[in-house]
C-alpha cells in the first residue's frame, strides 16, 4: 500500500482525458490497495474545472454532468477526505506567503504536509504528493514531499 495525496490539479485527469489521465486511474488499481487523500475543497476545483470544460466547449454538458455526479459517487468511498481546519488554514497562509502560492495551491499543500506528518507519525511511508502544477510541486518538494507529477506520464 503507499499514501498518496492528491491535488485538484491531478484528480481532473481521473474524469477528463487528457496527459497522465493513464497514471492517475491506475492509482485506483484495487490490487494496489492505494489510500488517496484529497482535501475538502478539492471537490468545488473537481465540479469548477469540469463545468468550465463544458462551458467552454471542450466535454458536452452531459458528460460533464456525469462526470460530476460520478465524483460525487466517488467522494463517498473512493477517497480520505482531509477537512480544512484552522490548524491548516494557518498553515496554508504561511505556506502561500513563504511559496508565492495560490490560495486553494496553498490549502492543498498544507493538507498534504498534514497527511505526511500523520503518516510519518504513525510509522507509514511518506506521503507522495501528485499534481499537475510545476509551481505547486517546486514550493511541495521544497517542504520535503515526495512528488509526483502525472503529466510526466504518457
Amino acid at each position: 500500500m503507499t499514501v498518496y495525496f492528491v491535488d485538484s490539479s491531478a484528480l481532473v485527469k481521473r474524469y477528463i482525458s487528457e496527459i497522465g489521465s493513464a497514471w492517475v486511474v491506475n492509482l485506483f488499481d484495487p490490487v494496489l490497495d492505494n489510500e488517496v487523500f484529497i482535501a475538502a475543497i478539492t471537490g468545488v476545483e473537481i465540479v469548477a474545472a469540469t463545468t468550465r470544460r463544458a462551458r467552454s466547449g471542450s466535454i458536452s454538458v452531459t458528460d460533464a454532468t456525469a462526470l460530476c455526479n460520478q465524483f460525487r459517487s466517488d467522494l463517498l468511498s473512493e477517497y480520505q477526505v482531509v477537512e480544512i481546519t484552522e490548524n491548516i488554514i494557518n498553515s496554508a497562509m504561511a505556506l502561500a506567503e513563504a511559496w508565492g502560492l495560490r490560495g486553494y495551491d496553498a490549502v492543498q499543500l498544507a493538507a498534504g504536509c498534514a497527511v505526511n506528518a500523520l503518516c510519518i507519525t504513525n510509522g507509514l511511508p511518506p506521503v507522495n504528493f501528485v499534481s499537475a502544477d510545476n509551481e505547486l510541486n517546486k514550493a511541495a518538494a521544497s517542504e520535503g514531499l515526495m512528488i509526483e507529477n502525472p503529466n510526466n506520464y504518457l
